[in-house]
């Protein structure tokens, strides 16, 4: 649910989740706010109750949006399992854990997008069960979020990734921040790849990989370890 459903689909049409949408893996629908606002000239968003600056995006288109979605699932058969999130910056802070959660507990997410000054409490109250952030600090609006919760979502689902060490080995995944990677060139300005991912060793290499993770996350990400 968004006021700007073109970046949406221009964001998530591409590259690795373009292609999951295009074979089914995943659905994204988009839905446009305006096109529920009883207003004619399609407003949305009005001053806040007790003054201070910008606008609040209102409730009632919102949740008529909302009732729209939940009548086309009914015509759809829809019966799985269902969670509406917020993106706001409000929100507990999505990790890795917090996206495979969601892939594996639920069969569709309703993502609201506020903007302006953000939403009416009361459509937050009536119809979110979730507030999610993507970090300590201010955005103009959800898109960009629910775009970045969706992909980190997607990764789970199967047929989204070619195979599951995709993403079980990746930063997070474990815990820790993903090892260096390296591929040719195998010297590159006098900086070689270190001898032991061309040794054919396989313990030797996830030895290695194992100990450069833990230092990496030593070294950017110390909270990780406590």
């Amino acid at each position: 649910m968004t006021l700007f459903p073109e970046l949406v689909d221009t964001v998530l049409g591409t590259s690795i989740t373009g292609r999951a949408i295009q074979s089914g893996a995943i659905q994204v629908r988009t839905y446009n706010i305006r096109d529920f606002s009883k207003d004619k000239h399609r407003r949305v968003d009005d001053t806040p109750y007790g003054g201070g600056k910008g606008m609040l995006m209102m409730a009632p288109p919102i949740y008529d949006c909302y009732l729209h979605i939940l009548e086309e699932r009914k015509k759809d058969g829809f019966e799985g399992r269902s969670r509406v999130i917020y993106l706001s910056p409000k929100g507990t802070v999505l990790n890795q854990a917090k996206a495979r959660e969601l892939s594996e507990s639920y069969d569709a997410l309703t993502l609201l997008c506020g903007h302006y000054e953000g939403v009416d409490q009361r459509i937050i109250d009536e119809i979110v069960d979730e507030e999610i952030s993507i970090g300590d600090f201010v955005l103009t609006g959800g898109e960009i979020p629910a775009c970045i919760l969706t992909d980190c979502v997607s990764r789970y689902i199967p047929g989204v990734l070619a195979d599951s060490e995709c993403y079980e080995k990746e930063s997070f995944s474990d815990g820790l921040l993903e090892y260096p990677q390296y591929t040719r060139p195998y010297d590159f300005r006098g900086r070689t790849v270190p001898d032991v991912l061309i040794s054919g060793h396989h313990k030797n290499i996830e030895q290695w990989r194992e100990e450069t993770s833990r230092l990496e996350t030593e070294k950017n990400r110390p909270d990780l370890l406590t």
